[in-house]
Parts: structure tokens; C-alpha cells; sequence
């Protein structure tokens, strides 16, 4: 092979790792959920679960929050997923997994068991359940929500009011993971 189609190679080899460490070419699980007991959930958006959307790094939560604010959802908190069910009714939220791994349950109680992995991110529209059931100790998630957002934290079942304002929460316009035209804006449609 000579050193012109040596280079060539390298370079298409090189885009193409670089692509999926940010997540371009990545296809979500998606999972519809509905109203479970007090749980509203959105019956509307279905969460997008992206595996492997992120390849492994020396500071993945930095790579993570790099590609959600460049995507118009800045990164808001590092931390973990809280051990009681919740859901926010003000944003959408983006969980990134940046180490370790974690069982989390969507949906509410009796909802749907997940293990997440570094590497991974799951997109929740307002209202979704969600709750961590255990974890190892080294595990660590990005936040982030669509730019203008602010975040509740909700553990009773939601009024009237509360219903209205998850209607009214904006329609994101790029996908946290991979931006403009990625797998949200053809997977969420604006109601």
C-alpha cells in the first residue's frame, strides 16, 4: 500500500471512530410509556435510550457535556440518579452515563427496569418516571436540559396545573446527542 492510500485509510478509519464517540450514527431504543398509577408520564414522546453512544474515553463526562451544550442542551449537574421515583414537569431532561453502571426503573413503580452503562444516554420528555435501583459506586451521570429550561423535581401525582405546564414545555429543536435532524426530531413530534 502506498503512503497516499495509507493516509486515506487513516483518516477514513479515524472519522469514522470519531463519529460514534459523539454519538452521530447512533440509533435509539425507543420506549413508549403511559399513565402508571400516580405517574404521568408522557403518553406523547417516547424515551429514547441510546446504547454505546458515547465510546469509552479518559474523561467521558467531559465529551458528554461538550456535545449537549454544542446541541443546544447545556449540561446542568453531575452527580448521579436520585433512589426515590420522580419526574420533572417544567423540561425534558438527558441523562449521560459517564461511568459505571446503574439499574434504573422508568415509568414508575412496577414500570420498566433498565441497566445503563457508561457510554449511554436516555433522553426523558417531561412527566417520565424515573428512579434509580441500584448502581456501582463509581457511577456518575451528566444532566443537561434544552437551552431555557429549568427543572422541578415532582414525587406526587400532578395536579391540573402541573398537566398544563408538561403540555406547554417547549419542543426541543436538536436532538442532546446528535443535533439538529438526529433521532428526536424524528422520533418526537411537536404537539
Amino acid at each position: 500500500m502506498n503512503r497516499r492510500r495509507f493516509s486515506a485509510t487513516l483518516a477514513i478509519v479515524g472519522a469514522e471512530i470519531g463519529a460514534h464517540a459523539f454519538g452521530a450514527e447512533t440509533s435509539p431504543e425507543l420506549l413508549p410509556l403511559s399513565r402508571n398509577g400516580w405517574m404521568p408520564n408522557n403518553e406523547a414522546l417516547p424515551v429514547l435510550l441510546y446504547r454505546k453512544a458515547f465510546a469509552s474515553g479518559a474523561d467521558l463526562a467531559s465529551a458528554m457535556e461538550s456535545a449537549f451544550e454544542r446541541n443546544g442542551w447545556p449540561p446542568q449537574w453531575r452527580n448521579g440518579v436520585y433512589d426515590f421515583h420522580h419526574y420533572h414537569s417544567t423540561a425534558h431532561e438527558v441523562l449521560g452515563f459517564a461511568r459505571g453502571w446503574g439499574k434504573l426503573m422508568l415509568g414508575g413503580e412496577g414500570g420498566h427496569e433498565i441497566v445503563v452503562k457508561a457510554g449511554d444516554v436516555a433522553l426523558l420528555p417531561a412527566g417520565t418516571g424515573h428512579c434509580r435501583l441500584d448502581a456501582s459506586l463509581d457511577f456518575l451521570v451528566v444532566g443537561a436540559y434544552p437551552k431555557g429550561e429549568t427543572w422541578d423535581i415532582c414525587r406526587t401525582a400532578p395536579d391540573a396545573a402541573m398537566i398544563a405546564r408538561m403540555r406547554q414545555v417547549a419542543f426541543p429543536s436538536s436532538d442532546p446527542v446528535s443535533g439538529p435532524g438526529g433521532p428526536l426530531v424524528r422520533h418526537w413530534r411537536a404537539t
